[in-house]
């Protein structure tokens, strides 16, 4: 299968059951987001970076898993083959569920990118607008033939490359440097009050269908 191919199986073993995450997809957005802005994060910061969102210690295994990704994106981010792909699930699955996969992406990469900078350059505004909509996209039982499928394809070949312009042209700084870590030192010293990470998170969060 292509999940296998793509480490969608892996992936979802992992990340699938994280309540604090509405789903491995988001997860992989957030992570893409993050590493727009910042240098891939190690394995200690990823461990900061999750508890600043209240996800609970992962094993060993899925935190390796997630460090290597962060430096596979980071590099395909960079790359100038344009190469970058998204982790969804396959045309296995039924199409609903790759439209909730891919508009959870998005929000997780709209997040990532307000918690790891706060900051959107001026040509940014409509990429940022451009994944919040479709994180916001409601799949409709009509959606599901043929039309629909062609529509799923071209909108993820439409946002898949955002990321892409989200990151060239800016500077990576370390981890250390970014708000990430500077939102887990203050949950760190008052864990009823971590506002400037929930004030970023509310920016950023996309308006979900409820």
């Amino acid at each position: 299968m292509q999940d296998d191919i793509s480490g969608w199986t892996e992936w979802n073993t992992h990340f699938d059951g994280i309540e604090e995450i509405s789903s491995p997809s988001e997860l992989h957005g957030l992570l893409t987001g993050i590493v727009c802005v910042t240098q891939a994060p190690t394995s200690d910061e990823w461990s900061q970076i999750l508890n600043t969102l209240n996800v609970p210690a992962l094993q060993p295994e899925a935190l390796e898993s997630l460090t290597d990704e962060a430096e596979d994106v980071s590099h395909a981010l960079s790359d100038d083959e344009l190469d970058y792909l998204p982790l969804l699930p396959d045309d296995t699955h039924l199409l609903a569920d790759r439209v909730q996969a891919l508009a959870d992406w998005c929000a997780g990469v709209v997040l990532g990118f307000g918690l790891a900078s706060g900051h959107i350059r001026a040509e940014e505004q409509e990429l940022i607008e451009h994944l919040q909509d479709v994180a916001a996209v409601e799949f409709e039982d009509s959606d599901n033939d043929e039309e629909g499928e062609e529509s799923y394809q071209e909108l993820y070949e439409f946002i898949r490359l955002i990321p892409v312009s989200l990151s060239i042209g800016r500077k990576k700084i370390a981890v250390a440097e970014s708000s990430l870590l500077q939102n887990f030192h203050a949950k760190s010293k008052n864990q009823g009050d971590i506002g400037d990470a929930q004030n970023v998170v509310e920016m950023f969060t996309p308006h979900r269908p409820s």
